[in-house]
């Protein structure tokens, strides 16, 4: 084809043995000492020979073909490099950017140009996919930029995701991801006593996963760990401060504080056959005990009931069965049989936790105090005064003293 390049186009004028025939006699034959060194520079002579040659000879332009076989060269082995093909462009970026005519820094400077960006580190990763993170992010210009730097500087990062600037030089970049405060955090602070539904909302609130999300996955708790016997993810969930990386999804977050449920409860020695009833018996005392200093008392009491085959008559458990948002319940919630939180009516403990209980509860559920005491009552809720009594008769009286400081302090508990 006419427009098709030859060899000598691409390469230059080949070196060949003398033809074994005569060669025939060109059309314009130059004095000598002045033989052009290709077919390209004859055709040049014969041009300017026809005209006299008035032509000026024309420049050579460059050799784009050569330029483009190159490329090829270069992306064929950076993509049998695949990972490895930073470790080629750091060896020999210099002639790479020579050859291609990519001449110039390979590195921003400044802190940025105030437009927000972030990466997020995996655990796992290392220097050359977090430099690949930040050059597609638009942080550094380049991957080699981070990467040189941290072959002389090594760093330590901790996984995460981290608010950083487009446009800023490897070593701002560096000194941006090893300063914590750039760490985007979600942080949620859960109490012990927490209610799954009210687990939740601070959930949502703290992470901006929607309730509805947490609710979907919390009706499948075996799904989680959770031992199918248990009546749903209640209790299994770890009152407790987390903070909690952007775009983590529900089952991940509640994954996760099952996870630290179960940390907690294998430090105390809890078998896991028995895992439900120690955080049924816990939750009780979580959300009967009041202060934590009565929770050994406490523990003691609903043990001793549970050995005597006595009804453990608490009312946060009915008030959970009932669905009622404070502790204290009516005679038509105590009778209620139906509810199967109802300790008034049914014997030992409830079907399963009515709270999360912390490491304090866990604990005095398996190492209750020694004791006879058989019944309490809090007869001081601004101070958590309790009054613990072995015969019903102490207890009446004890009941009186709170009835007396309930009258006194209407407004306590609303």
């Amino acid at each position: 084809m006419a427009n098709e390049p030859t060899w000598d186009d691409l390469f230059g004028s080949p070196v060949t043995d003398a033809p074994s025939q005569p060669a025939p006699t060109p059309i314009f034959t130059p004095a000598p000492g002045t033989a052009p060194a290709s077919r390209r520079d004859l055709r040049e002579s014969e041009e300017a020979s026809s005209s006299g040659g008035r032509r000026p000879r024309r420049p050579r332009q460059p050799r784009r073909k050569r330029r483009l076989t190159w490329l090829w060269v270069l992306i064929v082995l950076l993509a049998f490099c695949g990972g490895g093909g930073i470790v080629v462009w750091n060896a020999f970026g210099p002639q790479i950017r020579h050859v291609m005519g990519w001449e110039g820094p390979i590195d921003y400077t400044g802190s940025g140009n105030g437009q927000p960006a972030s990466i997020t580190i995996v655990q796992g990763q290392v220097g050359s996919d977090i430099a690949k993170s930040l050059q597609a992010a638009g942080v550094t210009k380049t991957t080699a930029a981070f990467y040189n730097l941290l072959l002389k500087t090594p760093a330590t990062f901790e996984p995460g995701t981290y608010k950083l600037q487009k446009q800023m030089s490897a070593k701002a970049a560096l000194a941006e991801l090893e300063d914590p405060k750039n760490r985007v955090i979600s942080r949620v602070v859960i109490p012990e006593g927490t209610t799954l539904s009210q687990f939740f909302l601070k959930l949502s609130k703290g992470t901006g996963v929607p309730v509805a999300d947490f609710q979907a996955v919390a009706k499948n708790p075996v799904a989680l760990g959770v031992p199918k016997s248990a009546p749903s993810l209640e209790g299994f969930l770890f009152p407790a401060t987390y903070d909690f990386d952007p775009g983590l999804s529900a089952k991940a977050i509640l994954q996760r504080l099952v996870n630290r449920t179960y940390v907690s409860l294998n430090k105390a020695g809890v078998a896991p056959a028995n895992r439900l009833h120690v955080l049924t018996l816990a939750s009780i005392i979580q959300k009967e005990g009041g202060s934590t200093k009565d929770f050994l008392k406490v523990a003691r009491v609903f043990q001793n009931r549970l050995d005597k085959k006595m009804l453990l008559q608490s009312d946060a458990t009915v008030s959970y069965g009932a669905g009622s948002k404070t502790i204290s319940t009516t005679s038509a919630q105590r009778a209620d049989a139906k509810n199967k939180y109802n300790t008034y009516v049914h014997l030992g403990l409830p079907i399963g936790p009515i709270s999360a209980p912390g490491d304090a509860a866990i604990n005095a559920a398996i190492h209750p105090a020694k004791g006879s005491w058989l019944y309490f009552v809090l007869v001081n809720g601004y101070t958590g005064k309790t009054v613990f009594s072995t015969t019903l008769a102490q207890h009446d009286a004890a009941v009186l003293q709170w009835q007396a400081w309930s009258r006194a302090h209407p407004d306590f508990g609303k």
